[in-house]
């Protein structure tokens, strides 16, 4: 009985039945875990780095180091050994350690489906507005949290980065999720998350051979399409809803990149090169004509 109490086993003594008895729904120590078990657990707590700031960080990580102290010692000293030969990189995410309070009141108020005010620095009207939102879902997206609700100033559903949340107060007001939302239905086919308006686009790139390996292995969409070209090059495709986010990814493969359809974006990308030539035009005057067979060995894109 000491023994259980120690390990943190709830057990009660009923003085009517007189016996002992572990609560309900109470898990105890989870000695059938396997090393490679215990291991995926471990990995997928450190796959976001050393981000004590992201929430739900720091209680995933003390939770793996208690489920590693009850495993069997030859399972544990097994996941030792295999921790040794991992190694994880941080993720580039947005600073969230200010975000904290925020966070975890988003969190309540969704519990309680009660309707939220924010004050929010929008980046899209060049300003900071106000208004309420009825929380639908919270999403983690590549480099932040983001929330999505009815917004009463929109008069629709909008999307909301939590690091631009200046402030934000819980309301009376309850509200019920629609049956009729879908998140995935509502991003529909954008490039990331903001979906455009008008019907959506088919997109056709070409990346030099340089970085056509790069871009063939990673899925970047759920329509994409690649085609291996004799010369090395890659025909991309994809059908994507707006061009907004899908540009500034063209854009970071530098000359490797060179849209061929449809022409809408061909000179949106045009319009950004001619800027950037604005801007180095010191630069550019002074530098030599680089021929097409050379192009390769000093074009790095950003990745």
């Amino acid at each position: 009985m000491e023994s259980l109490r120690s390990a943190g086993v709830p057990v009660e003594f009923d003085t009517r039945t007189k016996r002992y008895s572990i609560q309900r729904g109470t898990f105890g120590p989870p000695s059938d875990l396997t090393a490679e078990e215990a291991l995926a657990l471990w990995a997928l707590s450190n796959a976001v780095g050393n981000h004590p700031q992201i929430p739900f960080h720091n209680a995933a990580r003390t939770g793996v180091t208690k489920l590693q102290r009850q495993l069997p010692k030859t399972v544990r000293q097994k996941f030792r050994k295999m921790t040794r030969s991992f190694t994880f990189r941080p993720l580039k995410i947005s600073d969230l350690a200010a975000k904290s309070s925020t966070y975890y009141a988003i969190v309540d108020a969704i519990e309680k489906r009660r309707t939220i005010e924010l004050d929010y620095s929008s980046l899209k009207e060049y300003q900071r507005i106000k208004t309420k939102v009825r929380l639908y879902t919270l999403m983690f997206y590549e480099h932040s949290w983001y929330i999505v609700g009815y917004s009463s100033m929109h008069r629709e559903v909008r999307n909301f980065n939590v690091v631009r949340i200046e402030s934000l107060k819980m309301l009376k007001e309850r509200f019920s999720i629609p049956k009729s939302f879908d998140l995935d239905r509502r991003i529909g086919s954008a490039w990331a998350l903001i979906p455009g308006s008008g019907p959506d686009s088919h997109v056709v790139v070409k990346f030099g051979s340089f970085v056509a390996h790069n871009v063939a292995q990673v899925r970047w969409h759920k329509t994409q399409r690649t085609t291996f070209q004799p010369d090395g090059s890659l025909i991309y495709e994809a059908t994507v809803s707006g061009f907004d986010e899908i540009e500034w990814w063209i854009l970071g493969y530098g000359d490797q990149a060179e849209v061929k359809s449809p022409n809408k974006l061909r000179q949106r990308i045009a319009r950004r090169v001619r800027n950037m030539a604005v801007t180095y035009r010191k630069e550019i005057e002074s530098l030599e004509v680089v021929p097409a067979s050379l192009r390769r060995d000093i074009s790095r894109p950003i990745r």
